[in-house]
């Protein structure tokens, strides 16, 4: 992909990956039900995980009615939400690595994140669209505007990657400046933090009809993807290498960046901007599997998954009675894990 990809001991040792799939499938039941046992009223994880198979429909234990109301109309739906919002960040950046065969690329360099900053930031201070659009909706739409002016300028997504990639930068700055100004001539101090609170990320307003939304749209984005797992390997090669193969370059590219796009926009819309979930995962991932994508693609996922969910866990208890913004936490973690994957690129190159 590029000298900033990790390279790889060969050969990977066969029990690896089967090991790592197992250990994530049977850990996430498990991390969800952490995540709903864990705030400011304590629930025991025995209690959690009852109370998540009574609102399944599976058992009927008899526990507190207020226990098992914050343990699954609020806790389980925000770490659902986490799970999705996680696995569905970190696929879209290596589908992105992959098609525009850079290791920097991430879900946000299309500009759907300062897109959904702008349409947010619209409702919140401008009051565009009255009392029909709430702060996600708006947000969902300046997603979707800021995707298609990039499909605009790049004719359909018909250019080369490079140019995408420039667009999507372009695109970036233009909404964040907007972004910037509407804030800057429009808000207060207290409407000022409520924003950059938004921007930075929060699950804290997820309920149950968002979370299905985003599992719904995560799943659907994750079977897209593993239908052009091999299209994705021969990316890796150039264009050229993925015509002669038999695949038509331009209409993958175009399904990938639109299935993107749209899980990008609906967890950005949802939950705000998350940074470093997509750009940090799919290298770690390719550090424990290989560069493979039939491989790499639900080990990303799973990965993305259990990293958010420990991320919203810290940014509620880190500081007592006070909840952090997401992106902060995973900014924490995933700023210093990208500057040891530099340098140890850098370690290999020699």
């Amino acid at each position: 992909m590029s000298s900033l990809a990790i390279r790889l001991p060969f050969p990977l040792p066969r029990w690896r990956y089967p090991a790592l799939m197992g250990i994530g499938i049977l850990t996430l039941p498990l991390m969800l039900a952490l995540a709903a046992s864990i705030g400011d009223m304590p629930v025991s994880f025995t209690n959690a995980g009852k109370a998540i198979l009574n609102g399944l429909g599976l058992t009927s234990w008899d526990l507190p009615q207020i226990e098992e109301g914050i343990v699954w109309q609020y806790r389980m739906s925000r770490a659902l939400m986490a799970a999705c919002s996680g696995g569905g960040l970190a696929l879209c950046g290596l589908v992105l690595q992959a098609i525009l065969r850079n290791p920097l690329a991430e879900p946000y360099l299309l500009g759907i994140s300062a897109g959904a900053s702008l349409g947010a930031v619209c409702v919140m201070l401008l009051g565009i669209g009255g009392s029909t659009l709430g702060v996600s909706s708006g947000a969902f739409i300046g997603a979707c505007a800021a995707f298609v002016l990039i499909m605009l300028i790049t004719r359909g997504m018909t250019e080369s990657p490079s140019r995408i990639l420039l667009a999507g930068i372009a695109g970036t700055q233009l909404f964040n400046a907007l972004t910037a100004y509407v804030v800057s001539t429009s808000a207060n101090a207290e409407q000022s933090r409520s924003v950059m609170f938004w921007l930075l990320g929060s699950l804290s307003g997820v309920r149950w009809p968002d979370a299905m939304l985003a599992l719904g749209v995560t799943l659907a984005g994750l079977l897209v993807i593993l239908a052009f797992a091999h299209a994705l390997d021969t990316f890796t090669f150039g264009d050229e290498v993925s015509t002669t193969l038999g695949i038509p370059v331009t209409l993958v590219r175009i399904v990938l960046l639109l299935t993107c796009a749209l899980v990008t926009a609906i967890m950005v819309s949802t939950i705000g901007a998350v940074g470093f979930v997509g750009l940090v995962i799919p290298h770690v991932t390719r550090m424990l599997c290989g560069p493979g994508h039939r491989r790499s693609i639900p080990l990303t996922f799973l990965i993305g998954s259990h990293f958010m969910i420990l991320a919203d866990i810290v940014s509620r208890t880190l500081i007592t009675h006070q909840v952090l913004p997401i992106g902060v936490v995973t900014a924490l973690v995933g700023a210093p894990a990208f500057v040891v994957m530099l340098y140890r690129s850098r370690e290999k190159r020699r």
